[in-house]
């Protein structure tokens, strides 16, 4: 496993160095710093962020129009929301939160905010609806407002782009965002979490983000195995084509409109959405049933994620098993009196 310590004790080698290297160049960004988990590098920014308030008010808790304004997305993973609380509750920052994707609310806040340091954070690609950020109108309001900002490119990071870039790359606005926090469980199969951004923030982040300080380092064959899928994503970029090829095989087949690999069937209840779970099981489809507190009462869905690892054929098989549950078929108050028997 390598030495086992923190990054800053004794956990940090020259493979770590060479990913976070790679990460920095993929993500066109200064510097990069591996965290032990996605959920961690959201956190240790969170911290960092609201240790600036109190860095600046030396010795005394800062006023209110001394925090950290951050304005957070409905709909951001549990790891943003959890890091807001936490500074939230010490008196660092003021959160406000946007409806999902909504800019004209967004600007609403922004005008309407006195405070001078102003952060907005957003995941890039959803992880339970599945659609995007509107990258391109952030970008607007970021140079309107001149915020700072940072997005969790999760799901985007060696997906999207032709490089892999994830999000941004995509949507051509790299150098407009400041932070981009990801993580190495998605499309690189392997384990960890990252946080590229330029050298000023990855010192900022690395001495005042606690869930990096005081957590012990990714293992070195972990970090040598993301290494490698980094090494195959930049060599076989079909792979990228594949995935993005399926995603319009889908949408053809099901006439949904969708945007990215990731797919949700909004079915209803807990109890329709584990019956058709355990029909996807025996068709052959690992399709987790997706219930609060993940998503709201009454919104629970199947979940799909499609891969380079799939073929057109196991497309084909997946719409067919979905067909009962599929939105041009019925609606969600029919499926959920379908028969106790699927």
């Amino acid at each position: 496993m390598g030495p086992r310590g923190s990054a800053l004790i004794c956990g940090y080698t020259t493979y770590h160095k060479m990913v976070e290297e790679s990460l920095a160049e993929l993500k066109k960004k200064e510097d990069c710093l591996l965290c032990p988990t996605g959920f961690s590098a959201n956190m240790a920014v969170m911290t960092a962020l609201g240790n600036i308030s109190s860095l600046l008010a030396v010795g005394r808790k800062p006023t209110k129009e001394e925090r950290i304004a951050i304005f957070s997305d409905s709909l951001n993973h549990a790891s943003i929301i959890d890091g807001i609380r936490l500074v939230e509750r010490q008196q660092e920052v003021v959160a406000f939160v946007y409806k999902h994707c909504d800019m004209s609310h967004l600007d609403s806040l922004l005008s309407g905010c006195s405070m001078e340091n102003k952060v907005v954070i957003t995941d890039s690609l959803f992880s339970m609806d599945g659609d995007f950020a509107p990258l391109p109108e952030l970008v607007n309001l970021r140079r309107k407002y001149g915020f700072l900002l940072v997005i969790d490119d999760a799901h985007g990071t060696l997906v999207c782009g032709e490089n892999g870039g994830g999000a941004p790359e995509l949507f051509e606005c790299e150098n407009d965002i400041d932070i981009s926090i990801g993580t190495l469980s998605k499309a690189a199969g392997c384990h960890g979490g990252f946080i590229a951004c330029s050298s000023r923030w990855r010192r900022l982040i690395q001495s005042r983000g606690r869930s990096f300080i005081f957590s012990t380092a990714l293992p070195v064959p972990i970090v040598a195995s993301v290494h490698a899928a980094l090494c195959v994503s930049r060599k076989e970029r079909w792979r990228r084509s594949v995935i993005w090829r399926h995603v319009q095989y889908f949408a053809s087949l099901t006439k949904i409109n969708i945007t990215s690999p990731i797919i949700s069937i909004i079915v209803g209840s807990e109890e329709t959405a584990l019956r058709a779970g355990r029909h996807m099981l025996r068709s052959g489809f690992h399709v987790t049933p997706i219930r609060p507190p993940t998503v709201p009462p009454n919104s629970c869905r199947l979940r799909i994620t499609l891969s380079a690892s799939h073929s057109s054929d196991d497309i084909a098989r997946l719409v067919d098993a979905l067909t009962p549950w599929l939105p041009d078929k019925q609606d969600v108050a029919q499926r959920d009196d379908m028969p106790s028997k699927l």
